[in-house]
């Protein structure tokens, strides 16, 4: 839309038009059976309009395309093109002619414009044509600001432009989830949906991790040796939709073993997603770094690193764990305790010398356990203590273990 009109009459004319992709002709059919006051009418007149699929008539979508009606929406993510001329509409040459196109946003201004050099002469009826593209990365309000000057045969310097202004939308709703698990690995839970009023094909959804971890992709599922999708083979995303995305992503080697390094990450990495719509316009879209809330393992964190899923009644089985001091600054004189619940059952000594454990190191300890009831129980009753500050740290709950009778063969 036009803002600002000029205030006399220029030799030159200025049309700006927005390029999109045509989208196919919809028609609304109209039929009714045979034994109808119309009979076969309505039927003869689809099958005759040339727009109509022929075998098909009665659905909407036809087999030609309409080329856009108004300027449209315009998403975040998406390449705005445009096609400028300028037209001269008098009977006299026009010198030195200079066209800029400019994009004003909330936040800045950028230069769109091919090439700023000026086209030394314009003769009547020719015309100076530029097709401008910016990918856009900022919703709200933009303004297409685009200017001419040029020179008249009696050398007055002409100068006019004019202001085209939309707003820039969001098209998807990015929500992510963090779950820390014991075993440093962090899983992300991305829900993504699409809030536009049209399908969406969507191409890539990947996460690009921090540097100091490794990504595995959790959308996939091995069908006959081969990987598949967990969305189908069409991955079309209708409006409001929503669909959940999963990640696991792992410490690397050299990072895993600095406990207190990994201890205090937040930024996991962002969220690179990649979608077409009507006719294949493509639109992308990168999120700003993700970040986790950092777990509070205290001074000391136990976890298992290796634990059965299922044991027998009242049959010792063995568990490993692994004690790391989380502190960079003190060494620390560990002793072990083992408390016995209703359920679980330590074997071994207790109140035993794990000896000293320097700041951000690990150690790797076996134990041996029974249940003495049957079901899913919880794996508690470790207790450590710092001799040196004489401070108690107390694990339950650490792991669930499925106990089943002797007689029950495990699968």
């Amino acid at each position: 839309m036009d803002v600002n009109q000029p205030k006399q009459e220029h030799l030159l004319a200025l049309k700006v038009m927005r390029l999109t992709k045509p989208t196919l002709f919809t028609n609304i059919p109209v039929t009714c059976e045979e034994r109808d006051l119309p009979g076969n009418l309505f039927n003869q007149l689809m099958k005759d309009d040339p727009s109509t699929v022929k075998g098909a008539e009665t659905l909407m979508l036809g087999e030609m395309l309409t080329l856009p009606q108004n300027f449209g929406n315009i998403f975040l993510g998406e390449t705005f093109s445009s096609y400028i001329s300028v037209h001269n509409d008098s009977n006299q040459v026009v010198k030195d002619i200079l066209v800029k196109a400019d994009l004003q946003t909330s936040s800045q201004r950028l230069n769109l414009s091919a090439s700023s050099a000026a086209v030394a002469e314009l003769k009547p009826d020719c015309c100076i044509d530029d097709v401008i593209h910016h990918e856009v990365k900022e919703i709200g309000t933009h303004i297409l600001v685009c200017a001419v000057s040029y020179t008249m045969q009696t050398g007055e310097k002409m100068y006019f432009r004019k202001f085209f202004k939309f707003q820039v939308l969001k098209p998807l709703d990015v929500k992510t989830k963090f779950y820390n698990a014991e075993t440093d690995e962090v899983f992300l839970e991305a829900q993504i949906q699409n809030i536009t009023t049209s399908p969406m094909f969507m191409e890539k959804v990947s996460l690009e991790p921090s540097m100091m971890y490794n990504v595995a992709e959790l959308n996939t599922v091995d069908t006959a040796g081969e990987s598949e999708s967990t969305f189908g083979s069409r991955t079309y995303l209708q409006p409001m939709d929503t669909r959940q995305y999963l990640y696991c992503l792992k410490p690397k080697q050299e990072f895993a073993e600095k406990a207190g390094v990994i201890k205090g990450v937040t930024v996991i990495g962002k969220l690179d997603i990649v979608w077409k719509t009507n006719l294949g316009e493509r639109g992308r879209l990168q999120t700003s770094q993700l970040q986790r809330m950092a777990p509070g393992y205290g001074d000391v964190r136990l976890s298992l690193e290796t634990i059965p899923d299922t044991v027998n009644l009242e049959e010792p089985f063995d568990i490993t764990c692994k004690i790391t001091n989380c502190s960079s600054e003190r060494t620390m004189d560990l002793v072990l305790e083992m408390c016995n619940t209703n359920s679980i059952h330590w074997c071994g000594v207790s109140g035993r010398q794990l000896g000293k454990l320097h700041p951000s190191s690990s150690l790797h300890l076996a134990l041996t356990l029974l249940s003495s009831v049957q079901g899913l129980q919880s794996v508690s009753g470790l207790r450590l203590t710092d001799t040196f500050l004489k401070r108690t740290y107390e694990y339950d709950d650490i792991a669930q273990v499925c106990v089943v009778s002797s007689e029950v063969k495990q699968s």
